[in-house]
């Protein structure tokens, strides 16, 4: 309806170091919070340039021509790319506004923004844990056994039970919420 504030987003951060699997637990709960009905949005930070279209293709053409942005559709799905051209990347806040609405929205990477976040960590990585040093991690999905000393209210879960990980974020659902 017109005139009223949208629904307040539901946000949750996946974050870790590279190789420790974060991608395949997203594809796994995004996968089966679908299949329950749950829309999900996700948005996946990199850090590296994108090439969603092949070189040559009009859409691609016409955005190297100065085009903005150049909108894809066709009956099966469409994709804006538009070109920054020297302009700062939007903040996350920019990013969740342009998304549809959504249940729940998961986002890879943003790992410094002060959002509620759950960490996989694989200490076999050989690299160290984000949470010791992140008050906004709310769960840690690990093969590892709890350490001892780690805040109470940071929950720990099993990585390789991830059906118990889909069941943690769905009873947590209405808690998640980006704070502007």
């Amino acid at each position: 309806m017109q005139g009223q504030n949208p629904a307040p987003r539901r946000v949750l951060g996946i974050v870790g170091r590279s190789g420790n699997g974060k991608t395949t637990l997203l594809e796994f709960l995004v996968a089966r919070m679908a299949a329950n009905g749950l829309r999900v949005n996700v948005i996946k930070h990199s850090h590296h340039d994108l090439e969603l279209e092949p070189p040559r293709k009009d859409s691609a053409r016409l955005r190297m021509a100065g085009a903005a942005e150049v909108m894809v559709s066709s009956p099966y799905r469409f994709a804006i790319m538009r070109e920054l051209r020297g302009e700062p990347e939007p903040d996350l806040p920019e990013q969740l506004e342009r998304l549809a609405p959504s249940d729940l929205t998961l986002v890879e990477g943003f790992k410094s923004w002060p959002m509620p976040k759950l960490e996989v960590f694989r200490a076999a990585s050989g690299k160290a844990p984000l949470y010791p040093d992140d008050r906004h991690i709310i769960a840690v999905v690990s093969d590892q056994p709890r350490p001892a000393g780690l805040r109470d209210q940071v929950a720990w879960l099993d990585l390789n039970a991830p059906e118990c990980v889909l069941e943690w974020i769905q009873d947590h659902l209405n808690n998640f919420s980006l704070k502007p």
